[in-house]
């Protein structure tokens, strides 16, 4: 969503608990309250394109964590490379965002069982304690739920989002076959 007038600012969506399957692990990253770090976000985070340190396309005003997600306002420079990428999320073209993050601390949960606070089935590596360092807008995001357009409104994306334990089983009976 973009602000008024000359303003290039967003709001939008850079994390949430959708499982993502890692190749060797299915990664969750948890947001329940004391999980996620934001203080490096919000202190000297910036918006990179596609983790690239060297791109950097402007700012983060500030993140939160709201309803199992991560949100950020963030807002582009003026240089001419940031205005290439501007325009082509201003336009829809790109809407794809990812986190680049530390994890501080992980749960290993078992094939078959549940983890400690019974939200998530096994097998499945939970981050309990992470930190965000950029967020970036990306051609190819690993977390499609997450990007620009996705408007803040934590009770629509609860409403059509199917739950983590199914969208886990689904991950699950997907790697049996």
């Amino acid at each position: 969503m973009e602000g008024e007038g000359n303003e290039r600012k967003f709001l939008l969506s850079f994390s949430s608990e959708e499982p993502y399957d890692r190749g060797w692990c299915v990664e969750i990253l948890d947001h329940s309250p004391g999980c996620v770090d934001l203080t490096r976000l919000n202190d000297i985070g910036v918006l990179l394109f596609n983790h690239k340190r060297d791109e950097v396309l402007g700012k983060i005003n500030r993140a939160w964590i709201d309803g199992g997600r991560g949100y950020a306002e963030v807002e582009f420079d003026t240089d001419a490379d940031a205005e290439t990428i501007y325009q082509k999320v201003k336009s829809g073209t790109l809407k794809g965002v990812s986190v680049g993050y530390r994890i501080g601390a992980i749960e290993e949960v078992m094939p078959g069982k549940n983890s400690t606070d019974g939200r998530f089935i096994g097998p499945c590596d939970i981050a309990r304690k992470w930190e965000p360092f950029e967020i970036s807008i990306v051609s190819i995001p690993a977390d499609p739920t997450v990007g620009v357009g996705r408007d803040y409104d934590p009770e629509e994306t609860r409403k059509h989002a199917p739950s983590l334990r199914e969208r886990q089983l689904q991950i699950n009976l997907n790697k049996l076959f």
